[in-house]
């Protein structure tokens, strides 16, 4: 049996020219241990558009229905010559109903999975039963499809902080989906938290949902703020998706000042371990470090595979039954709107969703 529908690619070609456009597809039986979804909601993360997009000018790029053009900038076009000329599919994770099974998956026949196919911005996907859950008939396609990224990501820097022995966390961007699921995960397991957000609106939401650290990176008084709390909460281990700019140098200048509150003066600064690790993109442009701090620090890349690969089997498995019983109360998400595959290709949605905005995340719903 096969199946019929359509699949989002994205196509970089050596000359600079990104093409992402709907493309008619047939999927053939899924193979043993595999299963075929019919994908009902998929979401656009900022690791997909990464993949979508890059620094690809999407303001000035040339839309027709189901298709985008646009120019890639030259360094960006160099640096990823390995994909040049490929049809990629994207879309990290979904949830979907199965309409077939392979072998040793006969069981999910009918059910609805939240699963990482990969190729989710599509009618249908296939994924592998080892990234695939069944979800209770109660859980909603659009809860369901965000169960992967964000949920796993929040308790994965938790997971990191415990195993690298650090005592609390400091994190940017903290209004977003997956920020509030880190403060709830924090709130149920009596971790120190301190949540940076980028508005007065972001502080009361925070606030609203019992945040005690919230503060907000445009105030004048931001840095004195950071440092005192970091100070109270001993959180020297920081999480930035931002990844341009300031965040990362002033996270750790912050736990300089606060782990030296004290301390007899050293040349070389406090011996207190201090490490942030940049996560995302959401500013494409450079890493600033302005030496503020002493020697005893580390920066570094934090990516979800491969922290699941370090952590082991039993971990990864507890984290994702944490995520399976609360789906719909600690790691519920949250859309500023939901697109169709076409609607999702037009410059308005375009413009809002690529913005990547904190807190305004766009849902895909193939069948609409």
């Amino acid at each position: 049996m096969t199946f019929t529908g359509k699949q989002l690619t994205t196509q970089l070609d050596a000359d600079g020219t990104l093409t992402l456009q709907l493309n008619d597809k047939t999927w053939e039986a899924p193979k043993a241990g595999q299963v075929l979804i019919k994908v009902e909601a998929t979401p656009i993360n900022p690791s997909d558009l990464g993949l979508l997009f890059a620094s690809a000018d999407t303001d000035n790029a040339e839309y027709t229905s189901g298709k985008i053009v646009a120019k890639m900038p030259e360094n960006a076009t160099r640096a990823m010559k390995a994909r040049h000329g490929l049809a990629m599919p994207a879309g990290n994770e979904a949830a979907g109903i199965v309409v077939a099974a392979g072998e040793g998956a006969e069981h999910l026949l009918g059910k609805r999975i939240a699963c990482v196919p990969g190729t989710a911005y599509a009618t249908y996907a296939i994924a592998d039963t080892q990234m695939a859950f069944a979800v209770d008939d109660s859980v909603m396609a659009e809860q369901a499809a965000s169960s992967f990224v964000n949920p796993m990501t929040a308790l994965g820097f938790v997971e990191t902080m415990k195993l690298e022995g650090f005592k609390g966390i400091v994190h940017a961007a903290a209004a977003s989906n997956l920020g509030q699921m880190l403060l709830k995960i924090c709130q149920e397991d009596n971790i120190p938290l301190v949540n940076v957000v980028r508005s007065d609106a972001q502080v009361k939401l925070l606030k609203d949902l019992g945040a005690t650290h919230v503060l907000n990176m445009t105030d004048a008084d931001y840095m004195p703020k950071l440092i005192d709390a970091i100070a109270e909460t001993k959180a020297m281990l920081g999480f930035d998706p931002i990844g341009g700019g300031t965040v990362a140098s002033q996270f750790l200048t912050a736990m300089e000042a606060a782990a030296s509150r004290g301390a007899a003066f050293s040349r070389y600064g406090s011996s207190e371990a201090k490490k942030v690790y940049i996560y995302g993109a959401l500013d494409l442009g450079p890493t600033i470090l302005n030496r503020a701090f002493g020697l005893t620090w580390d920066l570094g890349g934090w990516l979800l595979t491969p922290f699941m690969m370090k952590a082991g089997p039993e971990v990864v498995a507890r984290m994702r039954a944490r995520v399976m019983k609360d789906l719909t109360t600690t790691f519920a998400s949250h859309y500023k709107a939901h697109v169709t595959l076409e609607g999702m290709l037009t410059k308005e949605a375009v413009s809002e969703y690529n913005a990547r905005r904190t807190g305004e995340k766009y849902l895909v719903t193939p069948q609409a």
